[in-house]
């Protein structure tokens, strides 16, 4: 019963919660529209708790994703700004995530640094970075490529509904590439099955022959590199570059995973459940803001699905013991 629970307890929950809002709002949660909209709020976190998954399934955690979300979004508004060039902005904010990723990567394997230390430390520097390149302000208008912007407003175009056309945004197609990279990489490469064996084991790992340094440290990299773009997709939504634009996709992320290592029978991240995480959530902000209930009213309830979802593994390790 206890595994049961485990395993279903938190897709249960999220199919109640989709059928709750239906009910309660019956002529605008279960639209087309409605749906597509949720995938375009929540392809920023997508994209970062699917890099996130990468990290944590080697047993690790990486803090400074959205403190560089934040600095990838700067990185990319100043040097436009500088050079007039939409390209070389959207290169040199990727270069900047990727650097960042892997510099985490650095201190954690090569240094001996813990990795809540660690990406704690990367987290401040890249927060007083973007606030440091923007001058403590928000940047937009002119210094934000229109093309930024129209890419965020576009889409791909499914069905026509009366005078509307129901598009399927470019943001979520974005999420959705980002998802089927990330599974691949986990369930089809060597690579992935590194990160597991890590994440089991990693001295383990190591004796295996598994080159367990240069793999942590790439998947740093990666999870770096997917902040900024979630930081790029955060500035084409908004058409401005904010210091603190991505300061809560961090807490979001680890919570997507978790909710999604919930529905996992051996409790290992695996992206289909992060994807149900992610989803989980963005049904129920979309829901909630809605019914015009209080932003924090999904903060308490998310916790406490965590929350009882953890003690439910615990109790089935007692129950083994």
């Amino acid at each position: 019963m206890v595994q049961f629970i485990r395993s279903y307890g938190t897709l249960a929950c999220f199919a109640l919660l989709v059928v709750l809002f239906w009910v309660l709002l019956p002529g605008t949660f279960g639209t087309p529209r409605n749906l597509f909209n949720i995938t375009q709020q929540v392809s920023m976190l997508a994209v970062t708790a699917f890099a996130m998954t990468i990290v944590m399934a080697m047993g690790d955690y990486d803090l400074s994703v959205g403190s560089m979300a934040s600095l990838a979004g700067i990185v990319a508004a100043v040097t436009f700004k500088e050079f007039d060039a939409a390209g070389l902005a959207l290169v040199a904010a990727l270069v900047v995530g990727f650097l960042g990723g892997a510099l985490n990567g650095f201190l954690v394997s090569y240094l001996g640094i813990l990795p809540f230390v660690a990406t704690l430390g990367t987290l401040t520097v890249f927060s007083g970075l973007a606030f440091l390149l923007a001058g403590g302000k928000t940047i937009f208008g002119s210094d934000i490529p229109a093309s930024f912007g129209a890419f965020a407003r576009s889409g791909i175009p499914v069905w026509k509904q009366g005078e509307a056309i129901i598009a399927i945004p470019n943001l979520t197609v974005v999420a959705a590439v980002t998802f089927l990279a990330v599974w691949f990489l986990l369930q089809k490469m060597v690579f992935g099955r590194h990160l597991y064996a890590m994440g089991g084991n990693s001295e383990a790992a190591r004796l295996a022959g598994i080159a367990v340094k240069r793999t942590r440290l790439i998947a740093f990299a990666l999870s770096g590199l997917a902040a900024s773009v979630a930081g790029l997709m955060y500035m084409s939504r908004v058409a401005s570059a904010n210091p603190t634009q991505g300061s809560g996709l961090m807490l979001d992320a680890i919570a997507a995973v978790f909710l999604g290592m919930t529905m996992s029978a051996n409790g290992e991240p695996r992206v289909l459940n992060t994807l149900a995480g992610v989803l989980f959530l963005g049904v129920l902000s979309n829901g909630l803001t809605q019914l015009s209930i209080d932003s924090y009213v999904r903060d308490i309830l998310v916790g406490s699905i965590i929350i009882a979802a953890v003690a439910v593994s615990g109790l089935e390790k007692l129950r083994r013991n």
